[in-house]
């Protein structure tokens, strides 16, 4: 950092590394979480963010809640990492009551997409409304379990992932992580910095 560089007699400047953003949405159905700009509705011309950043993981287009946000390609790979296992909650609206074998089959194990999901944790918290924490992250999870089962998803929020909580955050708007959100977010996932 403290060596001086001149070529042509001129000195060059070393370009100094962007300050790590991580951040939290509340995206809105209607946003694809894609980097791609072609996509007139991707998630990263919504935000609209000074600094180039991306989705960490996916929501379907039709869903909404949190999505994490950052410049750091880093801790992509650590969150996503399929053993890692890390907790994500939702609330989910079907198109007609549930019962108990709905939350029994549920959270036994649905078999999609050629595989059988992991277990989960489930809870009833409406007529036709469920609460459901994944440890998985397959394509259209929650709304290929409940079609498994007979039941549409009429809509679908997620609530918190690992440690980040949407709360009271408004539809649309993003908020960055407070220093103890990220403490607790890297030593959860056992993630450094550099």
């Amino acid at each position: 950092p403290q060596d001086k560089v001149w070529v042509d007699g001129k000195e060059i400047k070393a370009e100094r590394k962007p300050r790590a953003i991580y951040m939290a949405l509340h995206k809105p159905p209607g946003i694809t979480c894609t980097t791609d700009r072609k996509d007139r509705d991707n998630i990263v011309d919504f935000v609209s963010h000074k600094e180039r950043i991306f989705p960490i993981g996916r929501l379907d287009k039709a869903s909404s809640g949190l999505i994490l946000m950052t410049n750091d390609g880093d801790i992509v790979n650590v969150i996503l990492r399929k053993e890692g296992k890390h907790e994500k909650e939702y609330i989910v609206t079907v198109n007609k009551p549930i019962g108990p074998d709905f939350v029994k089959r549920m959270s036994s194990g649905i078999p999609i997409l050629g595989t059988k999901t992991l277990r989960c944790k489930i809870e009833r918290i409406g007529l036709n409304r469920f609460k459901i924490i994944l440890t998985q992250g397959l394509n259209q999870q929650i709304r290929r379990m409940c079609d498994y089962l007979g039941y549409k998803v009429v809509t679908l929020k997620r609530v918190r992932v690992i440690n980040i909580k949407l709360d009271d955050l408004p539809k649309g708007a993003h908020r960055n992580l407070t220093d103890n959100e990220k403490k607790d977010l890297f030593n959860q996932i056992g993630y450094k910095t550099k």
